[in-house]
Order: structure tokens, then C-alpha cells, then sequence
């Protein structure tokens, strides 16, 4: 029973998988974010896009 007591209290300590699972859930909040905005930044993404190409159009390189 006293080698099960200490396996428990040393797996309890053992915090090396800890940075992992703090990077997986990171991605998790990351990825449900742009899935229920993704339509907002789509619009914005485009809108951007669409100025950037209207830019382009009157840009003339004179040679």
C-alpha cells in the first residue's frame, strides 16, 4: 500500500505533460473563435483584399 501512496503522490506532482495540454487547449480556443467568427472575418479578409486590388489598378509602372 506505502509503494501505491508514493506513485500516486509522484504522479499528482508530475506536471511534464502540463505544457501540452495548455498548447492543446490554446489551439481549441483559437480554432472555436475563427469557426463562429468566421463569416465577420471573412467579410473583413475580403473588404481588405478588394482595397488592395483596387490600389493595384491605378499603380502604373512607367519604364
Amino acid at each position: 500500500m506505502k509503494k501505491l501512496n508514493q506513485f500516486v503522490k509522484t504522479l499528482w506532482k508530475d506536471e511534464s505533460g502540463q505544457g501540452m495540454a495548455e498548447y492543446v487547449l490554446l489551439i481549441v480556443v483559437v480554432l472555436s473563435v475563427a469557426f463562429l467568427f468566421k463569416d465577420k472575418i471573412k467579410g473583413m479578409v475580403g473588404a481588405k483584399l478588394g482595397e488592395v486590388e483596387s490600389s493595384m489598378g491605378s499603380f502604373n509602372v512607367d519604364k
